[in-house]
């Protein structure tokens, strides 16, 4: 990586549906050449997915948790267990595996407390190697976003 991929990597990190044309003006490249490096960043995993940031009270689901769940037994197939059904419930947006006080950090969205309450019934009350979680509801997003400072190797 250059420092013509650092400052695209930079660039679609705030806008995704950045033109080549203006890609171009902003790190000094023609197009082309921005387009062949784009799918060269593509094709070298540096970009994992280019996604849309929505308003969770727009899409109905203002209500933004950060739950933290401690499981009774990390085995291996409890983990995976866990972290296939945090994959696959629609209201989870993050889901990370962590050291500390607890063993996953989730960040997710509900309509109101009663979908939430919803779906502590379903994924952590129902489920036996759940120990305990602890809950802060959001109550103002300060920053949102998936932004890594990105320099030249």
């Amino acid at each position: 990586m250059d420092n013509f991929d650092a400052r695209i990597l930079n660039a679609l990190q705030s806008n995704a549906r950045v033109t080549a044309e203006a890609l171009s003006e902003q790190v000094g490249l023609s197009p082309d050449a921005c387009r062949k490096r784009l799918a060269r960043l593509r094709a070298s995993d540096y970009i994992e997915a280019e996604i849309a940031i929505l308003n969770p009270a727009r899409a109905g689901r203002g209500l933004i948790l950060i739950v933290e769940v401690t499981l009774q037994n990390e085995r291996k197939a409890h983990l995976d267990r866990f972290k296939a059904a945090m994959q696959a419930a629609p209201e989870v947006m993050q889901c990370y595996y962590v050291t500390g006080n607890a063993d996953f950090i989730l960040i997710l969205s509900a309509k109101d407390m009663s979908d939430f309450e919803s779906f502590t019934r379903r994924y952590f009350f129902a489920e036996d190697n759940v120990l305990r979680f602890r809950t802060s509801a959001v109550m103002d997003r300060v920053k949102t976003g998936f932004a890594i400072p990105v320099a030249p190797e």
